[in-house]
């Protein structure tokens, strides 16, 4: 049985995002102005606090015999399936994801992902990725999967803050989205100490960490090459997973700090999706046709022949999940082959 908010004795709109992040403000201004804001900041919303949901008031899908409706009204949603003949009706309690977005639900003690989600790319409801083969034969499956203890915890993990204690999950201490104690652990400690003039405490700075090691670190949600590899999580779905498909890359170097994923991203800011902004990123190591590669660059680095500019065009493919909703930039960073089957 997963100990969802009725067992800690805190109903879900009760819990406050309090975290570091705005005391964190007086020596990281410029972080904590931007990060709250970024997908990984609001990657679990409470009710009451979802954009997408006010502006869609009544959301509805049909699949097979069964009819879909996510209803709100005020700060309340209510996600909830039907055959024609039942109902079964449940409050939406947390949104996952900032733009598509997945609920996690709540019934009879267990908790469930919704078998539906928000996709911004039809402005609706379809399918969640990843249970397009689920094929409910009664209405208790049409409402979503069931999540055992551990997925449900490692759900929490990713999308908040603070959701563990003594590696159980806890949503008392929950703070939507990922903060500051999230990726800086200790950093509550830390603003402890720094107001009292001490600052010995600090976390480890990420950026001091090697390419493979910071791999590994964003891959704890991202999905490492070995968790990929181990789940055998093939085909395009696992274009979704950042850190593995960069170490399918034939530039990866674990030790080179300019194929780390921060050499990239700030996390605290939101992702550059202009692909002009990366060219500086690739041209640190390969030349292009008007000009060499850099002093410095591995040997083994080649020039582009074909161009200068909009290098994540071509060697960083667009690649769309089977569902059709949402697209990636394929981080297998390569010499794309038309007609090429898509590399695993």
């Amino acid at each position: 049985m997963v100990v969802l908010w009725i067992a800690c004795g805190l109903a879900p709109a009760q819990v406050k995002p309090s975290g570091p992040a705005s005391a964190c403000a007086g020596c990281h201004s410029a972080q904590s102005a931007t990060e709250p804001r970024t997908p990984m900041g609001r990657a679990l919303e409470l009710p009451g606090s979802n954009p997408t949901l006010q502006t869609h008031p009544k959301l509805t899908f049909h699949k097979g015999t069964y009819s879909y409706t996510v209803e709100t009204r005020g700060d309340q949603s209510t996600y909830s399936v039907t055959d024609g003949k039942q109902t079964i009706s449940l409050p939406i309690r947390w949104n996952f994801g900032e733009g598509s977005q997945t609920w996690v639900l709540e019934r009879d003690g267990h908790a469930y992902e919704s078998l539906v989600s928000y996709y911004p790319a039809i402005d609706g409801l379809d399918i969640t990725t990843g249970d397009e083969a689920l094929s409910p034969h009664t209405l208790d499956e049409a409402v979503g999967r069931l999540l055992g203890p551990g997925e449900t915890k490692d759900c929490f993990g990713c999308h908040s803050t603070g959701s563990e204690v003594n590696d159980n999950l806890s949503l008392a201490t929950l703070e939507p989205g990922v903060g500051c104690e999230h990726c800086h652990e200790g950093s509550s400690a830390h603003l402890m100490d720094a107001l009292q003039g001490h600052f010995e405490s600090a976390p480890p700075k990420l950026k001091e960490l090697s390419s493979e090691d910071t791999s590994n670190f964003c891959g704890q949600c991202h999905r490492t090459w070995e968790r990929v590899v181990r789940g055998g999580l093939r085909g395009e779905g696992n274009v979704r997973f950042q850190p593995y498909r960069l170490a399918n890359s034939r530039c990866y170097d674990g030790t080179d700090p300019r194929i780390s994923c921060l050499a990239c991203h700030d996390p605290h800011q939101n992702v550059v999706r202009q692909e002009s902004f990366y060219d500086s990123k690739c041209l640190a190591c390969h030349g292009s046709s008007t000009q060499p590669p850099p002093a410095k660059a591995p040997a083994e680095a080649k020039s582009c022949r074909v161009a200068n500019s909009n290098c994540v065009d071509c060697h960083m493919p667009r690649v769309k999940l089977p569902n059709g909703h949402m697209t990636f930039f394929d981080h297998e960073i390569r010499v794309v082959k038309s007609g090429e089957a898509y590399p695993n």
